[in-house]
């Protein structure tokens, strides 16, 4: 079972203006936690990912998707 993860960026003001969001399609926290971490994104909050994965909105996927960073929107 694959669920959608909707993870608000980690990266605080001023280094990101208006945050973020990245949704993700994973199989659990560590999953999505390794995707967001191994992505290129600013690693100097890297701590932060997972608190941000754990808080984020997740919802049941019908099918069986391929694992990874579905849409990504950052600042």
């Amino acid at each position: 079972m694959k669920y959608l993860y909707i993870v608000d960026y980690w990266v605080p003001f001023p280094s990101s203006e208006y945050g973020g969001v990245i949704s993700v399609i994973a199989e659990n926290d560590v999953e999505c936690h390794d995707i967001l971490r191994d992505a290129n994104y600013d690693t100097a909050y890297e701590s932060k990912i997972m608190e941000r994965v754990v808080a984020a909105s997740r919802f049941i996927l019908a099918e069986n998707e391929p694992s990874g960073i579905v849409e990504s929107f950052t600042t």
